[in-house]
């Protein structure tokens, strides 16, 4: 997991071949304008989804992990805190990984927790779980998939 500005995003850009490309889209892009959904940059091997959601109490939000993806998310309205647990830690899946949405879902709970901020992003690699979206109020928020 990494998390900083977008302010220095250069030092991620030679991570992989296509984070140079996502974040120039997220650093020039009026995102006021544009309505919630997926926005390809490269076909399935780049794209942002564009989403608002109600904010979820630390309870209700689910760890995550992805394979084929690396995501980079940042909040674009509202303060969005993230739990966080080393993959190789999670013990039970409560819905095993689907294939075509590149996604399982944990019963086990974060061991730790990361506000983002407007102007700030986080990178979830595959050895990253995740429970996104714990806040209140509405979130909006931009994920951009990178395939791997």
């Amino acid at each position: 997991m990494i998390h900083d500005s977008l302010k220095n995003t250069s030092r991620y850009e030679t991570l992989h071949p296509f984070f140079k490309k996502a974040f120039y889209y997220l650093k020039n892009n009026d995102f006021s304008t544009l309505e919630d959904g997926r926005y390809d940059l490269d076909g399935d091997q780049l794209y942002v989804s564009i989403s608002s959601i109600k904010g979820k109490e630390k309870t209700d939000a689910a760890i995550e992990t992805h394979q084929k993806y690396i995501d980079i998310q940042l909040p674009l309205l509202g303060v969005e805190k993230i739990g966080w647990k080393t993959a190789c830690d999670l013990q039970e899946e409560s819905s095993p990984y689907n294939l075509e949405k590149d996604i399982a879902f944990y019963v086990d709970r974060p061991t730790a927790y990361t506000k983002i901020y407007p102007g700030e992003f986080v990178i979830y690699f595959p050895e990253d779980g995740h429970a996104p979206c714990i806040g209140e109020g509405i979130i909006r928020k931009i994920v951009v998939k990178v395939a791997l």
